[in-house]
């Protein structure tokens, strides 16, 4: 028998639902059910032969957790390590690269930094920033919002210079991005499962979450030539960072569709929240990945260590014969989409070996690219508001 661990936070209608799904059609060969963590032994014995993550993007002890079940050759839904390492300003960067359409994006360094970062901690810093070639380079209006945050949290609309300084300057510790702003005359949210289906949903991000409003069941809703294009857009992205379950927004103007934001690896499929009809499909469409997953095994070569704990091939590449397989000796060369996932295992390995460095006594400062201490900053771009720090907002960008 095969165990499938859901790993969940709030969320109510979408877990049960595919649970449920899961159970009827494992017939007792593959169940489901919530998981129950505590306390974790270094040495545990895997008890889930998948798990679909939900939460561990908010709750570090269940991203341990995860990063410990892969280990045990548990397949995690997301890549743990890659979702660690991952950030929306790269994505930016990888999609331009990828020939998928973004808005004009600068990442700029944070107003305040963590205790024990003095002037000198910042001394690569440029400052004062250029904020004007910044505004150019942008436009207005355009959004602040952070580099890797989600649901829409710290999001800010800008209209003027003066006031991307008040906003900026109640960010605190996190790192934001301004981004050139899409007036769109279309916008959708994209689920992808699996790398490869893709569910195009009309969605509008300016109604109320919840209102019953934001998600528009239309399939004549984008013309073929776009639903082609985003379709496409959707997969090439997925692909590229090696989410099996993830959303891509697109906000289209001009016959453009310039991708806003793809780093949703826990999308929203709530049924009060999608609808009935999206949420119907989103839980068919992660209970047939999770048996697809479940019948092809664990990918040999996702992760650094597997050729050292696994040297005998675990599912190989499927360009490879039989007879291929079997007289090798040595794990087979994974194919593209497994070596690109090993590279990210290494990078999130690497950034995290950092973290201690960072968290080694290096300390503050709060104008923007300052390099010194709140003493030491100088004239500030605009005053803070009553001390505010960074506050919660829900706009569209």
């Amino acid at each position: 028998m095969k165990k499938v661990g859901i790993l969940v936070g709030r969320e109510k209608t979408f877990p049960d639902a595919l649970i449920k799904n899961i159970n009827e059609r494992g017939k007792g060969g593959v169940t489901a059910e919530f998981m129950l963590l505590g306390g974790i032994k270094h040495d545990d014995p895997p008890h889930y032969d998948l798990v679909i993550d939900r939460i561990s993007h908010e709750v570090p002890f269940y991203r341990a957790t995860l990063k410990r079940l892969a280990l045990e050759g548990s397949i995690i839904i997301n890549n743990p390590f890659w979702w660690s390492a991952d950030d929306k300003f790269f994505n930016y960067s990888l999609a331009a690269k990828l020939g998928v359409a973004v808005p004009r994006t600068v990442l700029l360094p944070q107003k305040d930094y963590m205790t024990g970062i003095v002037s000198e901690s910042l001394r690569n810093l440029e400052f004062p920033l250029d904020w004007q070639a910044i505004v150019d380079y942008v436009g207005l209006p355009a959004f602040l919002k952070p580099f890797d945050g989600g649901g829409w949290k710290n999001v800010s609309k800008i209209n003027s210079i003066e006031e991307l300084w008040l906003e900026y300057d109640q960010t605190g510790t996190l790192c934001m991005t301004l981004q050139q702003g899409i007036d769109f005359d279309q916008f959708v949210r994209c689920y992808c499962v699996g790398q490869e289906e893709v569910m195009i949903m009309a969605y509008d991000p300016r109604k109320p979450y919840l209102s019953g409003e934001q998600y528009v069941h239309n399939p004549d809703y984008l013309a073929p030539e776009m639903h082609a294009r985003v379709t496409n857009d959707v997969r090439t992205l997925c692909s590229a960072l090696g989410y099996d379950l993830n959303t891509v927004e697109f906000a289209i103007k001009d016959g453009i569709p310039y991708a806003i934001d793809f780093m949703n690896p826990a999308p929203d499929a709530e049924l009060a929240s999608v609808g009935e009809f999206y949420h119907n499909w989103i839980t068919n469409a992660v209970t047939d990945l999770v048996f697809k997953r479940l019948g092809e095994g664990r990918e040999t070569g996702r992760y650094r260590w597997d050729a050292l704990l696994n040297p005998a091939p675990i599912r190989t590449s499927a360009l490879a014969s039989a007879s291929e397989q079997q007289s090798r000796t040595i794990t087979p060369a994974p194919t593209d989409r497994v070596a690109q996932e090993d590279t990210r295992a290494v990078a999130a390995t690497a950034a995290e070996s950092a973290i201690p460095a960072q968290a080694s006594g290096e300390g503050s400062v709060s104008k923007p690219g300052s390099r010194g201490t709140k003493a030491e900053s100088g004239t500030k771009p605009a005053p803070r508001k009553n001390g505010k720090t960074s506050s919660s907002k829900s706009k569209t960008s």
